[in-house]
């Protein structure tokens, strides 16, 4: 029913039941009906034409404040890590600068510290992406990188028992929960060895691409008795890793791994174990690496990526985050138990995302001979989620002419 149809149907009159009715029409309050109304009853009674439209002109109301947001690039960005902290330094209400938040007008942005890079560092970075392309692809108009099937990533990473500050969602009656640490949170240190995973046509997974993830760790028996344990009592103790335990953790752990799991059809194809330039690993060169490798039978070899360069790494790029979000969540209370966890969650993860991994390092590689091997970019986004249920996900990324144009120019190539 229109305005107009209910006000002939009263007769030209309103009772309160018909402006609840006229309220409902507009989805306005009741209150705002009857004020209007009455305006127009009394414009009627002087004879003066009836206009009950909005008094209010141009600049009217609470001020925006949109003018306190060109101070903020002035503040310095040590007073802007939180919205309390930056309403102070502008001297306005956190309120204020929340609703700009909500709307948009300010964003939050969360920013990692990463290496300093020397023109050297640049120039190594660049020469290492360039070293990842295909050289059959090389007189296309776009090359693409090789597929780095035969490159295994190995890394090592701390993993803790549980993080100092911790988030819950609780009820409002429910108590508070407690964590006591005795001296300090336990962690042990991984070694992690991944290559990237492989498909057959049908998109059937052929290869997991997860070598092994070990611990550095050592199962002793108690010397002594105390009060906590029986004298030789087995526990488990971190070891100092050296260039001496990483050389045995590669020789007895990470070859027999690749020797029992390695795809059968690469038989007589190299593979190279990429490392970063940490003083505890291996050299290239080891005596005792190659005499290792001799007795698999296989043509492993050492190689570098580029120093400063974490990003370079499958591990380090997303691998290790991942890991460590879902180790979180099970809460280990012993050393023990937080190396089941880590064994249990590397062994659960999914293929799919590790393969994603490796296309994700592919466009940072992009990025890097964009930046001319500056590391200030953002990981690029290409919705790698729905291109893979599409099975639209490309195996390799494609190197646009000018950008592959611009790294040789770099190097003077």
């Amino acid at each position: 029913m229109s305005l107009e149809t209910l006000h002939k149907s009263r007769g030209g009159k309103f009772k309160r039941t018909d402006k609840k009715d006229v309220a409902a029409i507009f989805g306005a309050h009741v209150r705002v009906i009857q004020r209007i109304w009455e305006t127009a009853m009394k414009q009627k009674g002087l004879g003066q034409e009836v206009d009950v439209s909005n008094k209010r002109k141009e600049n009217c109301g609470r001020k925006s404040y949109d003018d306190i947001l060109s101070l903020i690039p002035t503040i310095p960005l040590n007073k802007r890590s939180t919205i309390r902290s930056l309403a102070k330094a502008l001297g306005v209400s956190p309120t204020t600068l929340y609703k700009k938040f909500k709307l948009n007008k300010i964003r939050r942005h969360s920013n990692r510290v990463k290496p300093v890079l020397t023109e050297k560092n640049k120039r190594d970075r660049v020469d290492f992406c360039l070293s990842m392309i295909d050289e059959a692809t090389l007189g296309d108009v776009s090359p693409s990188f090789r597929s780095m099937h035969n490159i295994v990533h190995i890394d090592e990473k701390w993993f803790s028992m549980t993080k100092r500050k911790r988030n819950y969602y609780l009820l409002p009656d429910e108590e508070d929960p407690e964590r006591p640490v005795k001296n300090s949170i336990g962690k042990v240190m991984f070694l992690t060895a991944v290559a990237r995973p492989r498909f057959d046509e049908d998109g059937n997974m052929t290869f997991s691409g997860k070598i092994g993830v070990w611990p550095f760790v050592r199962v002793t028996a108690a010397a002594k008795k105390s009060k906590n344990r029986e004298k030789g009592t087995l526990e488990t103790k971190p070891v100092i890793v050296t260039r001496d335990v990483m050389r045995e953790y590669i020789i007895q752990k990470v070859v027999p791994a690749i020797q029992a799991l390695w795809p059968a059809d690469d038989d007589g194809q190299p593979i190279f174990i990429q490392q970063d330039n940490a003083r505890t690993h291996i050299l290239p060169n080891d005596q005792a690496f190659a005499e290792a490798v001799d007795e698999s039978g296989l043509d492993i070899r050492i190689m570098y990526q580029p120093p400063n360069s974490p990003d370079m790494n499958a591990l380090d790029l997303g691998f290790f985050s991942s890991i460590q979000s879902l180790t979180d969540c099970k809460s280990p209370k012993t050393i023990p138990e937080l190396i089941k966890g880590v064994q249990e969650e590397f062994d659960g993860y999914e293929v799919s995302k590790l393969n994603r991994v490796f296309i994700t390092l592919q466009t940072c590689m992009v990025e890097v001979m964009k930046n001319g091997g500056a590391n200030k970019y953002k990981i690029p986004h290409m919705n790698k989620d729905r291109l893979e249920r599409l099975q639209l996900l490309p195996p390799m990324i494609s190197v646009p002419p000018e950008v592959y144009a611009m790294a040789l120019e770099m190097l003077g190539r």
